[in-house]
């Protein structure tokens, strides 16, 4: 009928508005300068030291020594028996960690959020410990109590010969230092929830397992799926404590740093990385736009009013001694490092001694200044570029704006031993000579870091209305005196959570710069590893002391400089 679109034609007039909408946009883009040379120098540095070390990887797993395209190498890799032992461990190992410790974090949430329980705020420092220390250093402690010379098995028990390495002990590792990224996750949820709910469900006459069943585990649902996932990742993604208490058990991020360094067979090492990046990344995508898209309207609501807590003792006691028997266990193998760090020989002579901190005051000292040094020049870089990038992407329209938030926050997903070879393949010739620099350290900080500054940046900038800005612009204000005036000021608060946790990040980092550490340069963790591996336990408890004072020193500083400035620092974490 005449005055009517068929369905063809109202698709063509959609992608043509589209087209003119998105044209308008850039032409705004492309008049402003600052914002124009802004969006191309974070497209370059993303494909310079993102996309270039990954495409790096991939090439040398896919060609010859003569530049022939093969599949060669993966074949190999592939076919060992060896390498597909290590592929089934890590892959077993990630699910079984997930699945534990999404499950404590749960029950953790579950208390935080909806019991009437003493000790809440203990369950936050558990929260908290494994942000600001060394990755190994649970696996440490555990060698401590549960070793042959533990305190546990050797003193209390008399055990001779008790091994702790291997898939129990890893694992136990990898639970309790993973399972505080779900509890926080799901913590956010459970408080949300609108208590309305549930109260009508119980004046209905719904038991308290029947409000438990059909309506708060469905809604956060998907957030039990996400958070399985991001342990998952991480738990895959494990070098450190895979290194220190895996044992024969090993996994891939493992294999792939012993292929390449310890049995110098760099293209095999590349195809394990591949494989390795492959999980990762599939677990990140299924993650951040399958599971990450799924959630309820009444999660995402403010609750009405506060939760009536549940005080029911046959509910409350048991999540009660579960979670504080975990906490104390967790407090006790962090309260080892200390005390490890001023014994003689730890499970032989535990005479009181100085001796570990001569020996570091002696030897040590460079390595704790560089990481210092080199965390402090990563962290404002990387807070004002992921700033930078957060407002480009939550405020502006132009094309590669979903490339750009895809590419900065996959590095989240890399593991730290792919980045770290991809680093060092791509940068150890001629116009990028960094190999064996402090810059290659500094950009691995800042890039490894970034993705979380990001991310809190969004959410920051998606909870204010965007006609502030645009009523700055109005009255003649250019891109960045809107950013730096305006935008900030308004997202302090995450603006300053990513400074903070960008420095404890690279304070801690491990598996990337394992691969980057040189005779001039040589980083806290890897010092540490490399001091446990020659047995010398009581001079890595004392780096790992050292290494966590630091941290918290820095980090109340901060916070100390922040209220004096009238930022509410209970919204900064870290």
């Amino acid at each position: 009928m005449k005055g009517k679109e068929t369905l063809p034609e109202k698709k063509n007039a959609d992608k043509k508005r589209f087209m003119n909408y998105h044209m308008v946009e850039m032409k705004k883009i492309l008049r402003d300068p600052i914002l124009t040379g802004s969006i191309l120098v974070i497209i370059a540095a993303l494909a310079l030291f993102i996309v270039y070390p990954l495409y790096n990887i991939l090439k040398e797993s896919f060609l010859t020594e003569n530049n022939i395209i093969t599949l060669k190498y993966y074949k190999e890799a592939l076919s060992n028996t060896e390498n597909i032992q290590v592929l089934k461990n890590t892959i077993v190992l990630g699910v079984f960690v997930g699945f534990v410790a999404t499950a404590i974090a749960f029950l953790f949430a579950y208390a935080d959020a909806f019991l009437k329980i003493r000790f809440k705020k203990i369950f936050n420092i558990v929260s908290i410990l494994p942000i600001i220390s060394p990755p190994f250093a649970l696996a440490m402690s555990f060698i401590m109590l549960f070793g042959q010379r533990g305190i546990i098995t050797h003193k209390l028990l008399g055990i001779q010969n008790a091994n702790v390495y291997g898939f129990k002990g890893l694992a136990i590792v990898q639970i309790l230092t993973f399972f505080p990224v779900a509890y926080l996750l799901l913590l956010g949820m459970l408080k949300q929830i609108d208590p309305s709910i549930e109260e009508a469900a119980r004046n209905m006459g719904a038991s308290r397992g029947q409000v438990f069943k059909t309506i708060i585990l469905p809604l956060v649902k998907p957030g039990i799926l996400n958070a399985f996932l991001l342990v998952f990742i991480q738990s895959v993604a494990d070098f450190g404590n895979a290194m220190v208490i895996g044992g024969n058990y090993t996994t891939l991020s493992a294999q792939v740093y012993i292929q390449s360094m310890g049995n110098y067979d760099l293209k095999g090492g590349t195809a394990l990385a591949s494989v390795l990046l492959s999980i990762s990344i599939l677990m990140f995508v299924l993650q951040k736009y399958w599971i990450g898209n799924k959630s309820y309207v009444t999660v995402t609501g403010k609750p009405s009013r506060e939760r009536n807590l549940i005080e029911e003792n046959y509910i409350r006691i048991p999540i009660q001694t579960i979670c504080v028997i975990i906490t104390v266990f967790i407090i006790v193998l962090y309260g080892l490092i200390p005390i490890g760090s001023f014994v003689k020989v730890w499970g032989i002579d535990y005479t009181p001694t100085l001796k570990h901190y001569q020996y570091i005051a002696d030897l040590g000292l460079k390595s704790i200044i560089d990481t210092t040094k080199f965390a402090l020049i990563s962290m404002p870089i990387t807070g004002i570029l992921g700033m930078v990038i957060a407002f480009l992407i939550t405020r502006k329209k132009f094309i590669g704006r979903k490339a750009i938030e895809f590419t900065s926050l996959l590095a989240m997903a890399i593991p730290g031993t792919v980045i770290g070879m991809g680093y060092v393949l791509s940068y150890n010739k001629y116009p990028l000579m960094l190999t064996g620099t402090a810059t290659i350290i500094v950009l691995s900080f800042v890039f490894r870091s970034m993705p979380v500054g990001i991310r809190s940046g969004i959410v920051s900038l998606q909870q204010i209305d965007p006609a502030i800005e645009e009523a700055a612009q109005d009255l003649g204000a250019n891109t960045f005196k809107v950013f730096s005036s305006v935008t900030i000021p308004l997202i302090k608060s995450a603006f300053f959570s990513g400074l903070i946790y960008s420095f404890v990040r690279s304070m801690t980092a491990l598996s990337a710069v394992i691969f980057l550490v040189s005779a001039r340069y040589n980083m806290l963790t890897v010092e540490i590893m490399s001091q446990v591996d020659v047995g010398r336990v009581g001079v890595a408890a004392g780096y790992c002391t050292i290494l966590i004072t630091i941290v918290l020193v820095v980090v109340g500083i901060m916070k100390l400089l922040l209220s004096k400035l009238g930022i509410d620092t209970s919204q900064v974490k870290g």
